[in-house]
């Protein structure tokens, strides 16, 4: 099972400010973010679900949660951790699946990713969510592709064996 955390993020790796993005939509980066995650699983918290539900990505959505354990949509399955997450994905079959946030969801499955996917988008912004830190030993970018108002960097784990 491949895991691929997608993400858009600034400079200081801001990602979030109550609940939104702190620019002005991209829709170019919605639109490659969106055809990336369109046929695979997507993992997510319960907040960021609940954020969605109007326009839900993925096949479908597992749903890392405390304090609820169904959500009244077909396609969501509820998870209690990493394991838990990756182990419903194998059962709905995919060989990749998709973090997609929140903040504290990038944080639990960054010792897990395979690959990292990130719209980098230049300055500072003010925000109140950050994507964690990771340790540049452990990842090499693969790739670079320059869009109007972002860079699409790929990220791939430095295999260490």
């Amino acid at each position: 099972m491949e895991l691929v955390s997608v993400a858009a993020l600034d400079d200081t790796r801001a990602i979030g400010i109550d609940g939104e993005l702190p620019w002005s939509s991209i829709p170019a980066d919605k639109q490659q973010y969106r055809t990336r995650i369109a046929d695979h699983p997507v993992v997510l918290g319960r907040v960021t679900f609940e954020s969605m539900r109007d326009d839900l990505p993925g096949t479908a959505q597992i749903v890392l949660s405390r304090s609820e354990q169904s959500f009244a949509v077909p396609t969501a399955h509820h998870a209690s951790g990493v394991d838990d997450a990756v182990a419903i994905a194998e059962w709905l079959g995919s060989e990749t699946a998709y973090v997609i946030g929140g903040a504290g969801i990038y944080s639990l499955f960054q010792p897990f990713l395979d690959r990292m996917v990130l719209s980098r988008v230049p300055g500072s912004h003010e925000a109140d969510t950050f994507y964690p830190e990771w340790d540049d030993t452990a990842w090499k970018r693969d790739s670079a592709t320059e869009y109007d108002r972002f860079t699409l960097e790929e990220w791939v784990r430095v295999d260490d064996a």
